[in-house]
């Protein structure tokens, strides 16, 4: 059995997996990353915001990304819950806060293969595409085997293995998990009519409907509803479910017609009780895993490596390894507030939706009324969505260099 050592190994060639392994070799770090890649197309797409684009700039692979991906220059949100404290429908533009576009949409199949394309050529990075069937650690760092033999040794392993990570259940770090009585059915649509890179979401009583741009007339949807209702709508044929999207978005785009795969994902949560363990950090869903609302997943987990690879370049200044005991604390403490808070932005939109209660309608409608009309308040909302000034990782500020 051979083994190879390296500065850091990322398990899990996933979007996020591949932007740790390719933001540690950039810094010059001896990296390997391990997994294949899934190329499945099943209808999801991201919406990357800001700080992830400046992430990807970074890295080196915007260009082509953005080849592949559409702006977000407007978000309309709609409530549609019939609630009797409904406001009128409000709009949110990039260009107020002086951006091009909140964020770019992209089939998460192009972002991978984007990714994995710069993986290839880049130096001092390795890919091994097999699956880790074993992980330990000692005083030196931390050994992973090979499903097909061999091992590998690095200072740090991280862990981008997604909600089922077996690198988290090896290393005994708890979690609390939670689920919700919805799933979301995702699906790319074609459309009569341009979107003019508007996203517009209608808030309805079992969630919300989200209609995001991509390139030309068409767009991608994310419809939550009812687990029975998602699954009947997952069933239907073409045209019926094309149909039922238009008379959902009020013929909002005119005349549907489906454009690609659809999927269908349980509303369910995840959340870990530390970041990280002996040698180990974990990122992306192998640390928290959301409902697919507000576009903060992925986001998330850009933010996790970047503020990662913050904590092993401060630590190495400081003469620890990437792998110590104080790098990572220095990223546990950069982490733990900033999930807290995205976890309960979410939990609690999805949940006031569901309530039908009248005093949270009533604040809902009435949030949404002041941002409406309040500009101040308006423009700094938006700013902390998709600028925030606190705690931003260093790739994510458009700073390229160390």
């Amino acid at each position: 059995m051979t083994e190879s050592t390296y500065d850091i190994a990322v398990v899990g060639a996933g979007a996020v997996g591949l932007s740790a392994a390719l933001a540690f070799a950039r810094d010059g770090y001896r990296t390997v990353l391990v997994g294949g890649l899934d190329v499945r197309r099943d209808g999801r797409t991201v919406a990357l915001l800001n700080g992830s684009v400046r992430f990807l700039e970074a890295l080196g692979v915007w260009p082509a990304v953005a080849a592949a991906a559409a702006p977000l220059e407007t978000m309309r949100i709609v409530d549609d819950t019939g609630s009797l404290f409904r406001p009128p429908p409000a709009a949110f533009r990039a260009g107020e806060i002086g951006l091009d576009a909140f964020g770019w949409n992209i089939e998460n199949v192009a972002l991978v293969e984007a990714l994995a394309e710069a993986a290839r050529t880049r130096e001092a990075l390795t890919l091994v595409p097999e699956f880790a069937t074993g992980f330990a650690t000692d005083e030196a760092g931390a050994v992973l085997t090979l499903a097909e033999g061999g091992t590998i040794r690095a200072g740090l392993m991280v862990a981008a293995d997604g909600r089922n990570s077996k690198l988290r259940q090896k290393a005994g770090i708890g979690t609390q998990t939670w689920s919700y009585p919805q799933s979301a059915m995702t699906v790319i649509l074609a459309h009569d009519r341009d979107h003019r890179e508007t996203s517009t979401e209608f808030h309805t009583r079992h969630g919300p409907f989200t209609l995001v741009p991509l390139p030309g007339r068409r767009s991608s949807l994310v419809w939550v509803a009812s687990k029975a209702e998602a699954e009947r709508l997952s069933g239907l044929d073409d045209a019926a479910l094309a149909l039922a999207v238009e008379r959902q978005a009020q013929s909002h785009l005119g005349a549907m017609r489906v454009d690609g795969p659809r999927g269908l994902v349980p509303m369910s949560g995840l959340s870990v009780n530390r970041y990280s363990s002996r040698h180990l950090a974990l990122v992306g869903e192998a640390a928290h895993v959301f409902p697919p609302i507000g576009a903060q997943g992925l986001n998330l987990g850009f933010r996790d490596v970047a503020s990662l690879r913050d904590a092993v370049i401060d630590g190495g200044e400081e003469g620890h390894g990437p792998g110590s005991d104080e790098t990572l604390a220095r990223y546990q403490r950069g982490r733990d507030l900033d999930v807290r808070l995205r976890t309960a932005a979410v939990d609690g939109l999805n949940r006031t939706l569901l309530t039908g209660m009248i005093p949270t309608d009533f604040l809902r409608g009435a949030g949404l009324l002041a941002l409406s009309n309040i500009g101040p308040l308006r423009r700094i909302v938006m700013r902390e969505g998709v600028l925030p000034r606190v705690g931003v990782p260093r790739l994510m500020q458009g700073v390229s260099s160390g």
